[in-house]
């Protein structure tokens, strides 16, 4: 274990019928990493993951549950629990998925270099990232969507819709969260870019991303719909007040 200075750690993980991968991430998570504590963000999940994140709570006291009425989107649970964790006094936060694609030994690399930064992205796509068991299709449509990313919005960031990062919560102050409403992958390319303009200390760190093999994954059409509406949105009106910046306008 790294003795860290970088305050106390929460690692956040949203949930929406998870009960069978729940477990095995937290013994992952409060093996690799035991000084950190886990909140588990639930959506009311129907298999019952909230009574399998409560029993668990039962057990280890540094684990939480947040329970939410209902399912409303990747980030709506991560900015309730931003907020928990900002009301608990928390110094960091971490995204994580429930479903095993991201390693808990990637964990420590992320808290590691957030030692020099305010935001710790890891990337399937700088050197050393990989992924496993994905198809081509998927891989190329990630890919593809990163690099319009960085065209339409300019930010030097090879891998933005990834799930698995660390946010100091003195950066989360400084982002404008509150104005967030995007979601999905979409939810994290919002973030990554606020980081961003915000001139906050962002580094990529390479991870190894594993499909899962618990449960059924979130993705659909529609998610990747708003993430490529949303962005080019984005990117319109950077290129507007860019222009009229230039124009003295």
């Amino acid at each position: 274990m790294t003795i860290r200075d970088i305050g106390k750690i929460l690692v956040i993980v949203p949930t929406y019928n998870e009960r069978e991968s729940l477990p095995v991430i937290v013994a992952g998570i409060r093996t690799t990493e035991p000084e950190v504590h886990v909140l588990v963000a639930d959506d009311n999940s129907p298999d019952g993951t909230g009574e399998v994140a409560d029993h668990l709570r039962s057990i280890d006291s540094s684990i939480h549950v947040l329970h939410r009425s209902a399912k409303a989107g990747l980030g709506a649970a991560y900015l309730d629990a931003f907020k928990w964790a900002k009301a608990n006094g928390y110094d960091v936060v971490v995204e994580m998925d429930a479903d095993g694609s991201h390693r808990p030994v990637d964990l420590t690399k992320i808290l590691d270099a957030l030692s020099d930064n305010d935001v710790v992205l890891g990337s399937r796509w700088v050197k050393q990232g990989k992924v496993v068991n994905w198809a081509k299709s998927r891989e190329v449509l990630s890919r593809g969507g990163n690099l319009y990313t960085r065209m339409w919005l300019g930010i030097p960031i090879k891998d933005a819709t990834g799930g698995f990062r660390a946010y100091r919560m003195s950066a989360l102050d400084q982002m404008d969260i509150e104005l967030v409403e995007s979601q999905g992958y979409c939810f994290q390319v919002d973030m990554a870019w606020r980081a961003v303009k915000a001139d906050l200390r962002v580094a990529e760190v390479p991870i190894t991303f594993v499909e899962r093999e618990l449960g059924e994954s979130k993705m659909d059409s529609s998610i990747v719909k708003e993430a490529l509406w949303r962005v080019t949105q984005w990117g319109i009106e950077k290129h507007v007040s860019d222009l009229k910046r230039i124009f003295g306008r």
